[in-house]
């Protein structure tokens, strides 16, 4: 307070005066020089930061929660119900439970609404595999959400809510977005719902790994889990991006945050609507970074371009001739810059168009027409098969058994039946069931055992199994082999 201040500046003053008055000289006190008058403190230029609360008035009540629910089967077995070992982890790990578990999984993330009769963005990966998707409003209003589709290579999904005359948010132009600007970010990160936070833009066009197909806006602000699918803001109240990914080795904020430019969301949005999927075009090259080095052993003066490194044989590319070493600078008439410019390039191409390729080969400049393919939509991989084992001239099907296995098991040899078939399941084999020994011949491997089966005379042989805590000999009568 001013008050205090001044109070501490005179006691100095006050207390000099005092012990000169009572100096032991005897001698009357000389009058003191006034002190020089105090200088007004230069003024600091006052730098206003801006402020973001019209920003959050107007378009804060667009930004919605999501929350997600998918049920989650854990089975008994740590193999599927369907494998033959199956039964052998039943009957040797009676510690596993009984049933397989069944739980709701939970997953919470952010959204905003761009059409007044409830079209809503948010990431592909918020709502990957969800059983239900709700959508909750900043005035407390939930709604069950339908997925019309989701495109994972650009981690975009396009929900729609049964509601009209929705408050959406106007849609800027990532182009005019300048690095320096300020941004912000309304999300519910960790589940905070309508946080607010804010920042500039660090970089634009960056390329991130396994994501070809994103220029990413980086961005310095706070984003954290919850976050993503939550719009960035411009300092107009447009949406420029879609927070979707942040650079941490702790899995929170650390000044590095990723957001999809929203030009690129909202071709996915037109297609999804649309058609329900989005196409893509393909030109079937793998192309990688020029460097400086590079460049210089291709002859180029810059490091610009897309080094193509493989070409798919019968591909657009091979088609029309371009080879691995050649350098491509031009794609369509735009400048190509580096391999990701190529990548997203040639996939905003419609499949079935012709275009022209400007590319450099052994120190000159050549030009090819390129018929750009379509693209195969990304799927999840399938499950594997269990391999089946061929069955051996009893009808079994077996496979040796690892040192944790036997000693789970508490033996130190057998073979594991993975299938009986014909004789052996005639005999009363089942799939989990250990073969300790044929005949009086302990087993080890199966091609010793397969040796021994074919030495076999006669028309049967009797197995050693072991059967969770039982054992018992089983005479199996041999096919025709």
């Amino acid at each position: 307070m001013p008050r205090h201040r001044l109070h501490v500046v005179t006691i100095p003053v006050l207390s000099a005066f005092l012990l000169a008055a009572c100096s032991p000289s005897g001698d009357p006190p000389q009058p003191k020089t006034p002190a020089p008058q105090a200088q007004p403190a230069t003024r600091v230029p006052t730098i206003e930061l801006p402020s973001f609360a019209s920003l959050v008035k107007n378009e804060g009540a667009a930004v919605v929660n999501i929350s997600t629910t998918h049920t989650v089967k854990q089975g008994a077995l740590p193999v599927p119900e369907d494998d033959p070992l199956a039964e052998f982890f039943r009957r040797f790990m009676p510690q596993a439970p009984a049933n397989p578990q069944e739980y709701q999984a939970r997953g919470v993330g952010s959204g905003f609404i761009i059409s007044a009769d409830g079209y809503v963005l948010t990431n592909a990966h918020v709502v990957a595999e969800s059983d239900e998707i709700t959508v909750k409003l900043t005035n407390k209003r939930e709604y069950r959400a339908k997925l019309i589709g989701a495109d994972p290579r650009t981690d975009v999904a396009l929900l729609k809510i049964d509601a009209n005359n929705l408050p959406a948010v106007p849609i800027g132009d990532p182009a005019k977005l300048e690095v320096g600007e300020w941004v912000a970010a309304i999300g519910a990160p960790f589940g905070f719902e309508n946080s607010v936070t804010a920042g500039i833009v660090s970089a634009k066009g960056r390329s991130l790994p396994d994501e070809s197909y994103v220029p990413f806006i980086q961005t310095d602000v706070a984003v954290n889990p919850g976050n993503s699918g939550g719009p960035l803001f411009n300092m107009r109240g447009e949406v420029i991006g879609i927070n979707s990914q942040i650079y941490s080795g702790t899995g929170g904020f650390m000044g590095l945050s990723f957001a999809i430019p929203i030009d690129i969301a909202m071709d996915v949005v037109r297609q999804l609507q649309t058609t329900g999927k989005v196409t893509r075009g393909r030109m079937g090259v793998q192309a990688q970074e020029l460097t400086v080095e590079l460049a210089t052993s291709f002859g180029l003066k810059d490091p610009n371009g897309a080094l193509i490194a493989n070409v798919e044989k019968g591909g657009p590319a091979d088609k029309a001739g371009i080879v691995p070493g050649d350098v491509i600078q031009s794609f369509n008439g735009k400048l190509v810059e580096s391999s990701a410019d190529l990548a997203r390039l040639v996939a905003s191409t419609r499949p079935g168009t012709t275009v022209a390729v400007e590319l450099w080969r052994k120190g000159a400049s050549h030009k090819v027409q390129v018929a750009v393919a379509e693209l195969a939509p990304e799927r999840t991989a399938a499950q594997a098969e269990p391999k089946q084992m061929p069955a051996n001239r009893a009808g079994l099907a077996l496979s040796e058994l690892t040192s944790q296995q036997l000693n789970n098991l508490k033996i130190d040899h057998g073979l594991l039946v993975r299938n009986a078939s014909g004789p052996a399941q005639r005999a009363g084999i089942q799939p989990g069931d250990v073969v300790l020994a044929i005949n009086d011949t302990p087993t080890s491997n199966i091609a010793a055992f397969e040796e021994h089966l074919a030495r076999s005379k006669g028309g049967a042989v009797a197995l050693l199994i072991k059967r969770g805590a039982d054992t018992l000999y089983l005479p199996v009568k041999l096919g025709s082999g």
